[in-house]
């Protein structure tokens, strides 16, 4: 039962690291590139250990190389003085040395070898991981400018609903302004044209009144008086206007 909830939580945790990544991959190729420098950096120390061992077996080699030299020279001055029991410890002694020598040249050549091989990786894999951290940094200015891409696209088409959503209420606003208009033209036509009634009433009254005011002025020069309007007849006037 422990271990079924164990797994259960491991699922759990694993769906919710699996989404804070697919959230935020760049926190996680940074995360990868820090990994990297410290793999890097502990791969560069054991390479310093590899490099520490070739040069303790070098210096081992320069020795015996020295030692070697010195005891077949001392040798030869034994034998060369008689001394061939000395002499032959010195060749014993030189063979020791010879055949150390022999192996830690050996060594030394599969421990520069080594060394070659390991800086050889080294620079592979980093390379690989580089190239791999490159081609994941350019799909994410990928990623980043289809998603920018996508949110203006979105933007766009949200916008265009609208623009058309809002069709009808422009109809409506432009029947209303038409109305309105209409409703305008009407109101200053009749007032232009209540305007003109008005002034051809005061015209027809003045008129009338400089005809009446020049009637008076005729009839007072023949001494004759002016009818009111709806006394005489026109042809009593005419009697009166006979003369005696």
């Amino acid at each position: 039962m422990f271990r079924r909830l164990s797994n259960i939580f491991r699922g759990f945790l694993g769906l919710f690291v699996s989404g804070l990544e697919k959230r935020n991959p760049e926190a996680l190729l940074e995360l990868e590139k820090e990994n990297l420098r410290v793999q890097i950096g502990q791969f560069n120390k054991g390479l310093v250990a590899h490099a520490a061992l070739c040069q303790k077996l070098m210096d081992q080699v320069k020795g015996q190389e020295a030692e070697e030299q010195d005891l077949k020279a001392k040798a030869a001055a034994n034998l060369r003085a008689g001394n061939q029991r000395l002499a032959g410890e010195v060749a014993l002694e030189l063979q020791r040395v010879r055949k150390d020598l022999a192996d830690n040249r050996a060594q030394l050549g599969d421990a520069e070898k080594t060394y070659q091989e390991l800086v050889s990786s080294r620079e592979t894999a980093i390379r690989s991981a580089n190239a791999k951290i490159e081609s994941l940094r350019k799909d994410l200015d990928n990623l980043k400018m289809n998603k920018a891409l996508a949110e203006m696209n979105e933007m766009a088409s949200g916008m265009l609903g609208q623009i058309g959503g809002s069709g009808d209420t422009l109809d409506r606003l432009h029947q209303m302004v038409q109305e309105e208009n209409a409703k305008a033209a009407g109101r200053s036509r009749v007032a232009r044209d209540t305007v003109g009634a008005d002034r051809f009433k005061e015209q027809a009254a003045e008129r009338e009144a400089l005809a009446d005011m020049a009637l008076a002025d005729l009839a007072a020069e023949l001494g004759m008086a002016v009818p009111s309007s709806g006394s005489e007849p026109t042809t009593d006037v005419k009697k009166e206007m006979t003369p005696q």
